[in-house]
């Protein structure tokens, strides 16, 4: 008789001490990602809009949703094995990470005094709209609301790049604004879809097949291997 422990079988276990591969059974952790993109964004874009004023009350959201909820869900997707999703979700993780930092330095509540120089924001600013660029490129061979999430990632940073450079006027500014308000809708219906969709098994919410040349190239690939 195999004996069990855990839940696993014994004979099973042996296997996966051999193999060195443990598979764990990790829920989908997109909608988790995209909520806090979505809560972050919106916040932040508030400011940029003028709706609001000053930084200090965008920390505590860019810090537990922007940054926590996405570092955690690209933990999670790297148990998936999704070096896209974790690659993703950690890196914007860490971006706020960095940005809910600056925004105490700027306010005073850490280094009080400490002299700074904003352009240096802009080079940041400028290295993730590079990573965000190629980025791009494969969420297109994910789904087309994910494409559209980071198109508008590459506008805001962009715009945002641009401005704290001083390489551009108010334009530069009103296009980071408002495609930060657009990541946020569209991250919404993208947790939202995400939540459903696993959760019912079904098509609640459309967020459209992959597309473009490296994803039909991919789906070529993998029919002639499964023939």
């Amino acid at each position: 008789m195999e004996k069990f422990w855990g839940g696993e079988k014994l004979s099973t276990m042996n296997e996966m001490k051999v193999s060195g591969h443990v598979q764990e059974l990790v829920a989908n952790p997109t909608p988790l990602g995209l909520f806090g993109l979505a809560i972050v964004t919106l916040v932040a874009s508030s400011n940029k809009l003028g709706i609001t004023d000053g930084t200090a009350y965008i920390i505590p959201w860019a810090i537990f949703l922007g940054a926590t909820a996405q570092f955690v869900a690209g933990l999670m997707d790297y148990k998936h094995n999704n070096t896209f999703g974790a690659t993703a979700f950690c890196a914007y993780g860490f971006f706020w990470f960095g940005m809910g930092m600056s925004w105490m330095i700027a306010t005073g509540i850490i280094g009080d005094g400490v002299a700074y120089d904003p352009r240096q924001m802009g080079f940041a600013f400028l290295g993730y709209f590079i990573f965000t660029m190629f980025m791009t490129v494969g969420a297109m061979g994910a789904n087309k609301v994910l494409f559209i999430i980071f198109f508008l990632i590459d506008l805001l940073f962009l715009g945002l790049f641009m401005n704290t450079l001083g390489l551009g006027g108010e334009f530069w500014h009103m296009l980071a604004a408002y495609s930060e308000l657009g990541i946020a809708i569209v991250s919404f219906y993208g947790s939202a879809a995400t939540l459903l969709n696993t959760h019912y098994g079904i098509t609640v919410l459309p967020i459209g097949s992959p597309f473009g040349p490296y994803a039909k190239a991919a789906a070529a690939a993998k029919q002639s291997v499964s023939a």
